[in-house]
């Protein structure tokens, strides 16, 4: 046996503390290597009866060889096999059939074994903290967590959320924030990509479900299910459009979202750096749906273009004094709205409705002269076609119907 004394179990709970390794991983991983580096020094690949045994009582590690007791020894089985009579110097009460562990632990062996088991113990912690980063953020997939900005390297931003340091690139970044070192910031844990070392954690800052997970913490009638979140569509850092229901005919979810006073939606537009917050009814029928989605700008009329299974278009009429205002800057109210309620929008004022529908009567009522004046000729010939058929027909009726019978009559007499 090798005395390791206590201080091995004192580093095994205090990694157990610190990293979350379990103090089992490490004494396993530290007798594989007591096992591995035997057989290298022994020169032996297959060794299925070896085993390392580590007494905390003693603080004592040594290598074991677990033999079947037998009447006698077969040849070429020396390894596997001890006789009766040697089993019973070990344990008196060991019978034919019994396992006794011998202890097989070379001299000088201490040294080769440290050896062995720095490398072992050293991967062993490294899969350890892998497979435990990757189990805790392969739960937090899709949730928000809470971390550090640590610095900015090639424009992603690095920040520590516990165990591991995650990724923010650009794309989900917030447009014009500025991500100064040691800042606390709320982010969503977007993917979590499996490598060779520690897992990659990306995680993004202008996710749509920020705003989900912020209206869940500051409203309580969203957790408990009696307001429910539809849709949600962000261009972050800008205009955020929020649609939502009340399960409940007393509650009202837009005053519910707002909070006493606004006190709710003021605290989710501060930890959102002042974005601007559209907080939407939701509503079945897809007419009031859009024209809901389309506020602040008031809406005349919404014409159902088409809605089937492949498409969902709607023609949406405003005053001309609201129409820069349901497109908005650079189109984003329209496009938020579309988003947020899957349907194709085209805005157009009631100065430009009027002249398309004063253009469409002009092509249905103005025929050019030439097809006037066809349409006169064929009249007038139909006219005269119809004249010739009526005095034929009256022609027909002037003739005698019976002078056969007449000439008949007249040779007879």
């Amino acid at each position: 046996m090798i005395k390791i004394g206590t201080a091995l179990f004192e580093a095994c709970e205090e990694l157990e503390r610190e990293r979350g390794i379990s103090k089992d991983i490490l004494i396993s991983s530290l007798c594989d290597a007591m096992v591995a580096a035997y057989k290298k020094h022994m020169r032996v690949k297959d060794a299925a009866n070896i085993e390392a045994i580590l007494d905390e009582s003693s603080g004592e590690i040594g290598v074991f060889s677990t033999k079947t007791v037998v009447e006698s020894v077969e040849e070429g089985e020396e390894d596997t096999q001890i006789s009766i009579g040697e089993a019973k110097e070990i344990d008196e009460d060991v019978e034919v059939g019994d396992e006794v562990k011998i202890e097989v632990t070379p001299e000088q062996f201490g040294r080769i074994a440290a050896q062995s088991a720095k490398q072992v113990i050293t991967q062993r912690i490294r899969e350890a903290e892998r497979n435990l980063v990757l189990n805790e953020f392969l739960e937090k997939k899709g949730t928000l967590t809470t971390g550090i900005i640590q610095r900015v390297e090639n424009r992603n931003v690095i920040v520590n959320i516990g165990k591991t340091d995650a990724i923010m690139p650009q794309k989900e970044q917030i447009p014009g924030e500025y991500y100064k070192p040691g800042n606390r910031i709320r982010v969503f844990v977007l993917n979590v990509k499996e490598t060779t070392r520690l897992p990659q954690v990306i995680v993004s800052h202008a996710h749509a479900e920020i705003v989900r997970e912020l209206f869940e913490l500051e409203v309580p009638e969203i957790e408990d299910g009696i307001v429910e979140i539809k849709s949600i569509s962000r261009e972050a850092g800008y205009r955020t459009k929020i649609a939502v229901w009340s399960n409940d005919p007393e509650v009202d979810s837009v005053g519910a979202c707002i909070g006493p006073r606004g006190s709710r939606i003021q605290t989710i537009v501060s930890e959102l750096k002042n974005e601007k917050i559209d907080i939407v009814r939701y509503s079945e029928d897809p007419v009031e749906y859009i024209v809901n989605a389309l506020s602040p700008a008031r809406v005349v009329s919404v014409d159902i273009l088409a809605d089937d299974e492949y498409s969902h278009e709607a023609m949406v009429v405003v005053p001309d004094d609201q129409l820069s205002l349901a497109i908005g800057r650079e189109g984003q109210n329209v496009r938020l709205a579309h988003k947020l309620t899957g349907w194709k929008i085209d805005i157009k004022s009631v100065s430009q409705m009027e002249k398309a529908e004063a253009a469409n009567f002009q092509n249905y009522e103005e025929q050019p002269e030439e097809d006037y004046e066809d349409d006169v000729q064929n009249d007038e010939l139909q006219e005269e076609i119809e004249e010739e058929m009526n005095q034929q027909a009256l022609d027909e009726e002037d003739l005698p119907q019976n002078e056969d019978t007449t000439e008949d009559e007249a040779s007879e007499e």
